[in-house]
């Protein structure tokens, strides 16, 4: 069978479909740059919504953080080589705004990024400080702050979510908060899921339904909680018809992974982008990427054959173990697309210290790639590997993301920073 080989040219290709990357191409979009953007599906389905900057500095407090910029401040000392420590201020918080107010355009609002964190809450029933969150979680964290009379939802047969966990584990700082189980509308009997659910609610009778459920069992409640199940592509818009249905405001609390909220922005991406201007080559590995004099070429392959994306500059924003940016071998961590080296510690014996919780983590969680200011990769004597080769999001090292609790933080500045790189090297060959 012969196959036609598919060609695109843009001025900036993005590896990688996750926050990071998603983040570089709207960055790149509201520039004007032309965009194309290849790589698998990424971590997006597993994120609960919440964008987080810092939550945790390091710094042995037994607290969270409530003010981020103090704490990327502490990290400017503590921690140089940190990727939020090498971003300015100034360029984070506009990161931010561009980032949910571009979301917010595409049709998941998300509340302005403000000067400290909120306190959300999780699945479980915990908080954890964030730092921007859905305009359907916002009244959760408005009314856990007020401390109103809230009832937390649960459904027969939802796993991943308990309204009764919740409650225990909020009882002594929400006295109001109580829980309620109810069945949801048209579902058979036996395990129903959080995203059927959600489609399921974009239907006006289904809203209507769950409204007369809810309202049996509402009590005195001033404000109703759910798990995240308000619709998947108009959830402002499902949230505002629930919430006048029954007469009170109503959110959501993400459920355990894969998420809606997740899934929503997944969806988004693939579907708006697109007519935003994005070349989006969705569901594909990129083979590999070849820096020649006049161009960097991409290079992948499906089922109708070759395809080449030519670009004047890359950004590398394929995660770490999770979405493939990374992959642990016998002798060490490698970067497999494009060989970078990859910081790590010297040995495997080295990966995991002895004590699972201890405050000081795993050397592995800080493995990733080096880079300087501009947030160019660097090779194994710190020289810049290629000045049209850029990279963003959780492949940096010196970074623990997951307990520094700065995930969105370090994905959406880097990729900030490395579209400002690539918009210079760009500038540079068109002129």
């Amino acid at each position: 069978m012969t196959y036609e080989k598919r060609e695109f040219i843009a001025d900036l290709a993005v590896i990688g479909s996750g926050l990071a990357g998603m983040a570089a191409s709207i960055f790149a979009l509201k520039r004007g740059i032309s965009t194309a953007q290849a790589g698998n599906t990424g971590a997006l389905a597993y994120t609960t919504g919440y964008l987080d900057l810092l939550g945790d500095a390091g710094t042995g407090a037994a607290e969270h953080l409530g003010d981020p910029w103090a704490g990327i401040r502490e990290l400017q000392k503590s921690q140089p080589n940190h990727p939020l420590a090498r971003v300015p201020e100034n360029d984070i918080h506009e990161a931010f705004t561009e980032f949910t107010s571009f979301i917010s355009e595409c049709g998941i609002a998300y509340g302005a990024p403000g000067k400290v964190n909120l306190k959300a809450l999780t699945p479980a029933g915990t908080t954890k400080p964030t730092f921007s969150v859905p305009a359907t979680m916002q009244p959760g964290v408005d009314a856990l702050a007020s401390q109103a009379r809230c009832v937390i939802i649960d459904f027969k047969g939802l796993r991943g979510f308990s309204g009764r966990q919740v409650v225990a584990n909020l009882k002594d700082r929400w006295p109001g908060l109580t829980t309620e189980r109810v069945s949801f509308p048209d579902m058979p009997m036996g395990e129903i899921y959080p995203e059927v659910m959600a489609r399921a609610l974009e239907v006006p009778g289904t809203r209507e339904k769950l409204a007369d459920a809810i309202k049996s069992v509402r009590g005195d409640a001033q404000v109703i909680g759910l798990p995240a199940i308000l619709g998947m592509h108009n959830p402002d818009l499902v949230m505002t018809e629930l919430s006048r249905l029954l007469g009170c405001p109503v959110f959501e609390i993400p459920t355990m992974p894969p998420s809606v909220p997740g899934i929503r922005l997944r969806e988004m991406f693939e579907q708006v982008f697109p007519k935003k201007g994005l070349t989006l080559v969705p569901q594909q590995k990129v083979r590999s990427v070849e820096f020649d004099t006049d161009s960097v070429q991409l290079v992948l392959a499906d089922n109708h054959g070759p395809i080449i994306i030519h670009a004047k500059a890359v950004i590398l924003a394929t995660g770490r173990f999770l979405s493939g940016g990374l992959e642990a071998e016998q002798t060490g961590i490698v970067e497999p697309l494009v060989n970078l080296p990859v910081a790590q510690p010297t040995s495997r014996d080295s990966w995991y210290s002895m004590e699972y919780m201890g405050r000081d983590g795993h050397a592995i969680h800080q493995c990733g790639i080096r880079v300087d200011d501009a947030f160019r990769p660097l090779d194994k004597d710190g020289k810049v590997v290629d000045p049209r080769l850029f990279a963003a999001g959780v492949i940096l090292a010196h970074q623990d993301w997951i307990r520094g609790r700065c995930g969105a933080g370090v994905a959406i500045s880097s990729a900030y920073r490395a579209v400002q790189g690539a918009e210079q090297i760009i500038l540079q060959k068109n002129n």
